[in-house]
């Protein structure tokens, strides 16, 4: 069900923070000349309750799907259920590093309790029926695992410090059944994008493509399909940082070899477990990725206001931890996720300042989609107009901006934008 509010489309899936903040910004389009303080500062004030345990409104986040006050107040929950699930919330409190976070211990649970199971079924008793199903779960878990990750690598844990050997070790027995090779997240992610920031070394920069062709996609995809075992170590070679240079490959030929031993075992299996959850986790994170910095501003490239967008929808928000709220993530890579939304109303003023750019009932893979399209007439109409500009723009108008911010830029543009030594 979706409800609509003049153009913007509230989501019956939308998470309660992002209702709220997206009430807000519907309220300060209504008077974009007054904008209500007094209003905004309420919103912030109840965002940061529901993430306060001391606070009579916390609301931990307990599953991805379902919200707690809903199971709570729901009638087709048994009672012996919900006092189950209380003592599992209290427990679960307790092991998480953020009392929020309960929902990383259920995904946790359920990933070594589904994964590991149908994969060692599927060494040792293969079907293709049963593959199928589990390539098919795992496509599934891809995405909130890998934000978990990400989670986890930016604050080197999501665990209370008492369970730090779990902590320190899940990743290597999930990560190459979710699609990553290990510790390869970290490095490139971390110590290399967070680093560059869709600039001119970013090996998974968009900068130099055109943005809504389909061809310069393939190209960019290909490249990082088939060189970036290659391409990340040199990367750490030439910045003279040779430990993480070696680690970086290290880690990324150990989980090859990881990956080979297992076709020794059962060729069919090891397919369906580790080679296709690496192609597909490979070629999301680019499509991904190409969402999250596709719309690049001409003026200020090397502005994380104008790099990068926010979403406010359920696919990236609700499932994967607020990957949304993807600028706020880059102004500050080790804020916690449930704080996105607070932050990004306490900095509105200054995105309106910036032009940045904020979308809504769209997730990073359809502007993808819909950019490969062409169909930027659908893309304006998901922006959330914020700042008075903005708020003036036509449809067409919105349509000529998203346009100019996915041009490719020449060499010679880099050079002056990013204010490289001549060569």
């Amino acid at each position: 069900m979706k409800l609509q509010h003049g153009e913007i489309v509230f989501d019956a899936g939308l998470t309660r923070p992002d209702r709220l903040v997206l009430e807000q910004l519907c309220r300060d389009a209504s008077s974009p000349t007054a904008i209500d303080t007094a209003s905004t500062k309420a919103t912030i004030d109840t965002l940061k309750a529901l993430n306060n345990p001391n606070d009579a409104q916390f609301d931990p986040t307990i599953f991805t799907t379902w919200d707690l006050d809903d199971v709570r107040s729901s009638s087709r929950v048994p009672g012996f259920v919900l006092r189950l699930l209380e003592e599992y919330i209290s427990w679960a409190r307790r092991v998480v590093r953020v009392e929020t976070d309960v929902v990383m211990v259920t995904h946790l649970l359920l990933y070594f309790c589904t994964s590991i199971p149908s994969a060692i079924l599927l060494f040792t008793r293969f079907s293709y029926l049963h593959a199928v199903g589990h390539l098919a779960m795992q496509g599934y878990y891809m995405g909130p695992y890998t934000l978990l990750k990400h989670q986890h690598i930016h604050m080197r844990g999501v665990l209370a410090k008492r369970f730090s050997l779990v902590d320190n070790l899940f990743p290597y027995a999930m990560d190459l059944l979710m699609g990553h090779t290990w510790n390869s997240y970290y490095y490139h992610h971390v110590k290399h994008h967070h680093v560059e920031g869709n600039g001119p070394f970013d090996l998974s920069s968009t900068i130099r493509y055109q943005r809504d062709s389909a061809a310069d996609f393939a190209m960019y995809v290909g490249r990082f399909l088939a060189m970036v075992w290659f391409d990340l170590p040199r990367y750490f070679f030439q910045k003279k940082q040779l430990a993480l240079g070696l680690k970086t490959l290290g880690w990324e030929l150990s989980s090859y070899v990881a990956i080979y031993l297992a076709f020794q075992i059962n060729a069919r299996a090891a397919t369906f477990v580790f080679l296709l959850p690496l192609c597909c986790m490979r070629v999301a994170l680019m499509v991904g990725n190409w969402g999250q910095h596709a719309f690049v501003d001409e003026d200020e490239p090397d502005s994380d206001f104008r790099s990068s967008i926010t979403l406010i929808d359920v696919a990236s928000n609700r499932f994967c931890y607020n990957d949304g709220y993807h600028t706020s993530h880059h102004l500050n890579p080790l804020r916690h996720w449930r704080d996105h939304p607070s932050a990004f109303l306490q900095a509105k003023p200054e995105y309106a300042r910036q032009q940045a750019l904020v979308f809504h009932d769209i997730d990073y893979i359809f502007i993808t989609i819909y950019l490969l399209k062409k169909d930027y007439e659908h893309l304006a109409r998901c922006l959330v107009p914020i700042g008075e500009k903005q708020l003036a723009m036509t449809l067409e108008d919105r349509v000529a901006m998203l346009k100019r911010h996915t041009r490719k830029f020449t060499e010679e543009e880099i050079r002056k934008k990013f204010k490289l030594p001549s060569q």
